[in-house]
């Protein structure tokens, strides 16, 4: 790639695989748009909301399975081979669930839930991982919400496919389109690693000799240590305010199909206000403000939505808290957390990251859907406990997001040193 093909310093060829691997993104998420949409309905119609703790609970599970097998690919093949493969295997799973789910298959609805949660996050974590391992912490700061931004532009195309199709269509062959777009993905990650280079671990950590997962780095890395717990505190938050809005919408579209185009329209909206933070606000405050500003604000921003969800009940209130939280949480969230992952080690970007931001979503999720679960069993609940317990869960997110960023400022010390 000629090296006049630049932007603001930052090499060509970097640039050029920044720029494929959001395509890739983007492609991956406007497929997984009809893998959520599609997910949800259906497992709703077939078992009802009050199994959605359940099928949530068991989320985790799915997920640490991915990993560890993501864990001895990556230590078998290295990261190129290892998205390309998992992205494969991703295809496999989405088309065997649609063709069970047209047979009548109703746990195929569970399966499909499951894998939902645990494909799409091991997938982009391994793009993170290529973008952390690629560019420095400038280069971050410059072109993290621009990938965000391009990656968001799928799911925002997704979500209005949906919306304007589903009842067409019908849910489950939506699942095809999502089969069919991974093709591009694979294709645009081999492209991406072809004009970067393939990121390699140090002779200590090569073939997983430190293990297969990073756990050691994990524990022994502050910065990494806080930002698990951090993540599993968002979840919770995420988790309360998504159970608060199904139970909103289950009562009032009871219609399967018509839900499944009330969401496509939801995240259509929730992506479009998250490229506008993608592509303007995040860039704006990465370059302007310090992270500890940034992740101190967001928990502050998303207390406000859930107030207003606590004090002023209906769906749109649940979801306006709902949409809060994922726009500032697909934006600059994102991105500023991405920023503390580059100067680490190859095992914490590709093997400890996947464990917090792959597992830790998702464990955070399933544990707090398992209490919600469990607490059903013993009494219906007042809509009211769900943003109630986000404001908790916000509360203890505040001080430990700025101990976190404090932690990495020995390791950037320690580098530049």
């Amino acid at each position: 790639m000629s090296s006049s093909f630049r932007m603001a310093g930052i090499p060509g060829w970097r640039l050029g695989a920044t720029l494929a691997i959001a395509l890739g993104s983007a492609f991956l998420l406007f497929g997984y748009e009809f893998v959520r949409s599609v997910a949800q309905s259906l497992f709703v119609e077939a078992y009802g909301t009050d199994k959605l703790p359940w099928v949530m609970t068991a989320a985790p599970v799915g997920t640490l399975l991915l990993i560890v097998g993501y864990g001895r690919l990556l230590s078998a093949v290295g990261p190129r081979l290892a998205i390309i493969l998992s992205t494969a295997f991703s295809a496999f799973v989405l088309l065997a669930c649609h063709r069970a789910i047209l047979a009548g298959f109703a746990p195929a609805t569970a399966v499909l839930y499951v894998f939902r949660e645990a494909y799409i996050v091991l997938l982009v974590e391994q793009v993170w991982s290529f973008l952390n391992s690629t560019l420095n912490d400038g280069e971050g700061r410059k072109l993290n919400g621009l990938v965000c931004g391009i990656a968001s532009l799928g799911p925002i195309a997704g979500g209005l496919v949906v919306h304007e199709f589903a009842q067409h269509w019908g849910s489950a062959n939506l699942l095809l389109m999502a089969v069919v777009t991974l093709v591009p993905v694979g294709l645009l990650s081999a492209w991406s690693f072809h004009l970067a280079g393939e990121p390699a671990p140090s002779a200590g950590e090569a073939q997983g000799r430190h293990g297969h997962l990073g756990w050691g780095e994990l524990v022994r890395t502050p910065v990494l240590s806080r930002m698990a717990i951090l993540i599993i505190l968002t979840q919770t938050v995420s988790t309360a305010l998504e159970l608060h809005m199904n139970i909103r919408v289950k009562a009032l579209i009871p219609d399967p199909d018509a839900r499944t185009a009330w969401f496509g329209g939801l995240y259509a909206l929730l992506n479009t206000g998250a490229a506008v933070f993608q592509f303007i606000v995040t860039p704006l405050a990465l370059r302007r403000l310090s992270l500890v500003t940034i992740h101190s604000a967001i928990p502050i921003l998303n207390g406000v939505a859930v107030g207003l969800a606590l004090f002023v009940p209906g769906l749109a209130p649940a979801a306006a808290a709902y949409m809060t939280f994922k726009i500032l949480d697909y934006s600059i969230f994102r991105a500023g957390k991405e920023i503390l992952y580059i100067p680490l080690s190859f095992d914490a970007r590709y093997r400890a990251k996947e464990m917090i931001d792959a597992f830790g979503y998702r464990l955070g999720k399933g544990m707090s859907s398992a209490v919600f679960a469990a607490l059903r069993q013993v009494r219906v609940l007042p809509a009211a406990l769900y943003p109630m317990v986000a404001l908790g869960a916000l509360a203890a997110w505040l001080p430990l997001a700025r101990r976190m960023v404090r932690d990495s400022a020995p390791v950037k010390e320690g580098l530049s040193g």
